[in-house]
């Protein structure tokens, strides 16, 4: 059975910075990858990484948050630097396994005041 398991989310005073872990368990992973959704807006793709280390980033985050990936111990992090206001919304752990099936996390909600 596939499970993952997020932490690391919370309130944060803009400027700020936050780290959400993922901890991926029951499958192996090609794509690991972190989204969001804010109230009222779709799902949006934050940062993903493959096997091999490649990354992408939206262009939103880029120069502020990083993605990283132990692979012994299936985890993906997403390092979040000078967080804004906008940057609020509930973020949501993906992970394509080697046969191309998606899995979610719960979600996990980060909150940044002004």
């Amino acid at each position: 059975q596939v499970q993952l398991v997020e932490s690391g989310g919370g309130l944060v005073q803009a400027g700020g910075s936050l780290r959400l872990s993922c901890a991926a368990s029951g499958s192996m992973f090609s794509i690991m990858a972190w989204y969001r959704q804010a109230p009222g807006k779709q799902r949006e793709l934050v940062a993903d990484i493959t096997s091999g280390g490649r990354t992408n980033y939206a262009d939103s985050v880029k120069g502020r948050f990083t993605i990283s990936r132990d692979g012994a111990k299936k985890t993906v992090y997403l390092q979040m630097n000078s967080l804004k206001p906008e940057d609020t919304a509930v973020y949501y752990c993906n992970a394509k396994s080697l046969w191309a099936e998606t899995y979610w996390g719960q979600g996990t909600q980060v909150t940044v005041s002004s």
